[in-house]
């Protein structure tokens, strides 16, 4: 049985409601790099008309389908299917992170959103379905870093708002993508090693 680690003491949030709305899941993926480092995986979300999240910086992920055994398998099976990456036989699950609530792309019903963390043991390669326009790989290091962080303006009707973000050469890692790395970043500053 493999010791403990800073998964066994993490206890996630979860929604009470979360069953009797729409559900989706993601995989937040890290590797080790050669020079001993980790990075973490983002795909850059495919433009397309209607979407209002279209070139935005994500984890992969999806709603779940009635053929989903599980939200972790939902993940599994949305990863595989954007970037190619095959966790159930190269990966390694390490932590379920706690519940976030946004909305259906195109109505004003809640959906839960499930994070699972797992680290990629397989090959680099990567093939981006058509809802991905490109794959980013970026140091765990960097997006710890207090002097990466920023702002995102955000028009509303009532003014703008600054958001939180993080950017990263020309990404910028912002909204539910956003919290969820610092929960996990706040959980397992050791994970970075």
């Amino acid at each position: 049985m493999p010791p403990k680690s800073w998964v066994s003491h993490f206890r996630p949030q979860k929604i009470p409601f979360r069953r009797r709305c729409a559900r989706a899941s993601v995989a937040l993926i890290s590797r080790k790099t050669e020079a001993g480092g980790k990075e973490l995986l983002f795909i850059q979300r495919a433009r397309r008309e209607g979407d209002p999240w279209s070139g935005d910086m994500a984890f992969p992920g999806g709603r779940l389908q009635p053929e989903d055994a599980s939200a972790r398998a939902a993940a599994e099976r949305e990863t595989l299917e954007e970037t190619g990456i095959d966790l159930s036989r190269h990966g390694r699950y390490l932590a379920r992170l706690s519940d976030l609530i946004t909305r259906h792309h195109s109505r004003w019903r809640p959906m839960v959103v499930t994070p699972y963390v797992f680290e990629w043991r397989g090959p680099k390669a990567v093939s981006p379905n058509h809802e991905v326009e490109r794959v980013v790989w970026v140091p765990l290091d960097y997006l710890a870093a207090g002097e990466n962080q920023s702002q995102l303006p955000w028009r509303t009707p009532l003014g703008t708002l600054n958001l939180p973000c993080c950017r990263y050469r020309d990404s910028c890692i912002w909204g539910l993508s956003y919290s969820m790395l610092q929960e996990l970043l706040a959980m397992a500053p050791e994970t970075r090693r």
